[in-house]
This record gives structure tokens, sequence and C-alpha cells, in this order.
């Protein structure tokens, strides 16, 4: 057993336990951190499989960026840990299930392995000059270019549907625009209205004098 093979296998020991822990964390703020976790190790196995363009993808976009807002997101949001785990024990089986499946797919793939022969049954060997981004590119803009595509449109029509929620017009915020303060004129703000003086009756006359008369009296004593 060489290095490569120790370090893939703690790789894979510690990407699932970090994926175990992903749904078994009763906290959702530890939860994202395991996740984070998680694609740091699947990282590392990729730069085993000399895949180094994927995994600096994976640390760039989804540790640098994606988890960070997740992170944010589930700090700022109430989330109730007792009504999720009640819907957690209720899928019990069916996350059973699929659990039993992935373990056996992984089984599988690790008793056949990989292969090292093409179909003549010669073995493969790499070009010295061999370029993982290149050659990734190339399937991604000949083979794979109309699911890309199809993708990239998904993407856009999220991206625009999350902004129309956002600048929507809502009726309980004070939109306030800052060019309309600025070229606001006084006569927009006041208005000077002339009113005749009203003299109060008689009986009004006396009896704020007496209040008047017997507040004074108070202070003096």
């Amino acid at each position: 057993m060489d290095v490569r093979t120790v370090f893939f296998y703690v790789f894979a020991v510690l990407l699932l336990f970090a994926a175990v822990r992903v749904i078994t964390a009763r906290n959702p703020v530890h939860a994202v951190l395991y996740l984070i976790f998680a694609f740091s190790q699947a990282a590392g196995i990729w730069l085993l499989l000399r895949a180094e363009f994927l995994a600096i993808l994976l640390v760039m976009v989804y540790l640098g960026a994606v988890m960070v807002l997740f992170l944010f997101v589930v700090m700022m949001l109430d989330v109730r840990i007792e009504r999720m785990q009640g819907q957690f024990k209720k899928q019990w089986p069916v996350a059973l299930l699929i659990f039993a499946f992935v373990v056996g797919q992984m089984i599988a793939v690790l008793w056949v392995g990989f292969p090292t022969t093409d179909a003549a049954g010669e073995a493969i060997a790499l070009d010295p000059d061999y370029n993982n981004t290149r050659q990734l590119g190339m399937l991604m803009y000949s083979e794979y270019v109309l699911p890309i595509q199809v993708a990239g449109v998904i993407l856009l029509v999220g991206m625009i549907a999350a902004i129309a929620l956002t600048l929507r017009r809502r009726d309980d915020t004070k939109i306030i625009d800052p060019s309309l303060q600025i070229h606001v004129k006084a006569q927009d703000r006041l208005r000077i209205v002339q009113m005749e003086p009203v003299r109060a009756p008689a009986g009004d006359d006396e009896a704020t004098q007496a209040a008047g008369d017997a507040a004074q009296e108070e202070k003096k004593s």
C-alpha cells in the first residue's frame, strides 16, 4: 500500500463521517460546517485522481461562495429543530434505502476498481503533456454542449427569478428615492394657510383664568 492509497482511504473515511454528520447533526449551523468539511475531503480525493481543475472549482465555488452563503442564511433564519426532527423520523425507511443503495455502489466500484487498460487490453498511458483542464473543456463544448447550454439557461432563469422576488415592491416597507429628496421644493412640502382669528367664549376664558390662578397658588405654596 503506497502513500496515495493511504491518503485516499483517509479522505474517504473523513468524507463519509462528514456526510453522515450532515444529516444527523441537530444544529443546522453544525450541519453546514460538516458539509463544508465534506467538500474539502472530496476536493482532496479529486486531487489524488489528477482532477486538479475540478478540485480547485470545488474549493473556490462551493467552499468559497455557496457554502458560506448557506451558512449565513442558516444562521439568520429561525429554524425550528424540533419540527425538522419530527419530519426526519418519518423518512427513516427511505433514508436507509438510499443509504444502502449508495453504499452498494461504492462497494461495487471499490471491488471492481478503476480500469487500467482500454478495450483492446492495452495499458492506458497518458501523454506527458496531458492537460486535464483542456480535455474537460473539449468535452464540455463538443460532446456535452447541449446539456451545458440547458444547465446555463436553467441557472439564468433561477437567477432572474431570485432577483425578481427580491426587488418586488412590498407594502410593509418604506421606499426612499434620494433623487426625489434632493430635487424637492419648499412649496411642495410647506403650504401657508391664512385663517381668521377665533375668539374663545367668555365662559372658557374665565375657566382658563381660574385654572391658571390655581396653578400659580400651588407653585407659591
